[in-house]
C-alpha cells in the first residue's frame, strides 16, 4: 500500500503558511502561465533538479537551515525584519501519478482555515500538464512572517517533472508585496525538467 506524504511545511516560513509556494493581491486573475520559463533581468533563479523558478530582485536565496528540510529550494524578502514574501519549491511531496493528484496532495498542505478557490490548468515549460492553485489566509504572526491577522495570498504551481516525481512550486506573499506583473513573470519563468 503506498503511503501519502503532504509534507510542505516550511519550518521558518510557517508563519506565512504551513506549506509552500505564492501569490498576492489578485494572483487569482491570472489563472495561467505562458510556459516559456523565460527569466527576467536581473531576477535570481533557484534551480532544483525537477523544477527551476525565477524570483524579483529584493529576494534572497536560502541555504538549507533556512529553507526547511521538506524544500529543495527557497528565497524570501523581508522588511522591518519579517518575511513578507516566500518562493519555496518541493520534490517528492506525494507519490502522485498525475497533475491533478499532485494538487490534491499540494491542497492537503495549505494551512487549515485558507480560502482556497480551487484548481486550473495551467502553462509551465517543460511539461503538458500542471495546476495552479490560488488561495489566501491571515498570518499567524509567528516565526518572523507578517503580522498575526496580515492577508497573506498565495499560489502553488505542481505536477510531475520529467522522472513522474511530484513538485510544488509555491510562492506567498502579503498582501500588497508582490505586485500582479511580478508574480506573473514568477509563474511564466517556471521550467520543469
Amino acid at each position: 500500500m503506498k503511503t501519502r506524504r503532504t509534507h510542505l511545511a516550511a519550518g521558518p516560513l510557517t508563519a506565512l503558511a504551513l506549506a509552500c509556494c505564492v501569490c498576492l493581491a489578485g494572483c487569482g486573475s491570472s489563472p495561467s502561465g505562458s510556459g516559456s520559463g523565460s527569466v527576467p533581468d536581473g531576477w535570481g533563479t533557484l534551480e532544483t533538479k525537477g523544477v527551476s523558478v525565477s524570483y524579483p530582485k529584493g529576494y534572497e536565496e536560502w541555504g538549507a537551515a533556512r529553507r526547511g528540510k521538506h524544500n529543495a529550494a527557497a528565497a524570501g524578502r523581508t522588511e522591518g525584519g519579517r518575511t513578507v514574501s516566500v518562493i519555496t519549491v518541493q520534490l517528492g511531496f506525494t507519490r502522485a501519478d498525475s497533475a491533478e493528484r499532485a494538487a490534491v496532495a499540494a491542497e492537503a498542505g495549505i494551512q487549515m482555515g485558507a480560502d482556497v478557490e480551487g484548481q486550473t490548468d495551467v502553462e509551465l515549460a517543460g511539461t503538458d500538464e500542471a495546476k495552479r492553485i490560488d488561495f489566501s489566509f491571515e498570518a499567524t504572526g509567528e516565526d518572523g512572517g507578517p503580522p498575526k491577522g496580515t492577508p497573506v495570498e498565495g499560489v502553488i504551481l505542481t505536477g510531475l517533472d520529467s522522472t513522474d516525481t511530484a513538485f510544488a512550486v509555491r510562492v506567498d506573499a502579503a498582501g500588497g508585496e508582490l505586485s500582479e506583473a511580478d508574480l506573473a513573470r514568477i509563474v511564466e519563468s517556471v521550467e520543469v525538467h
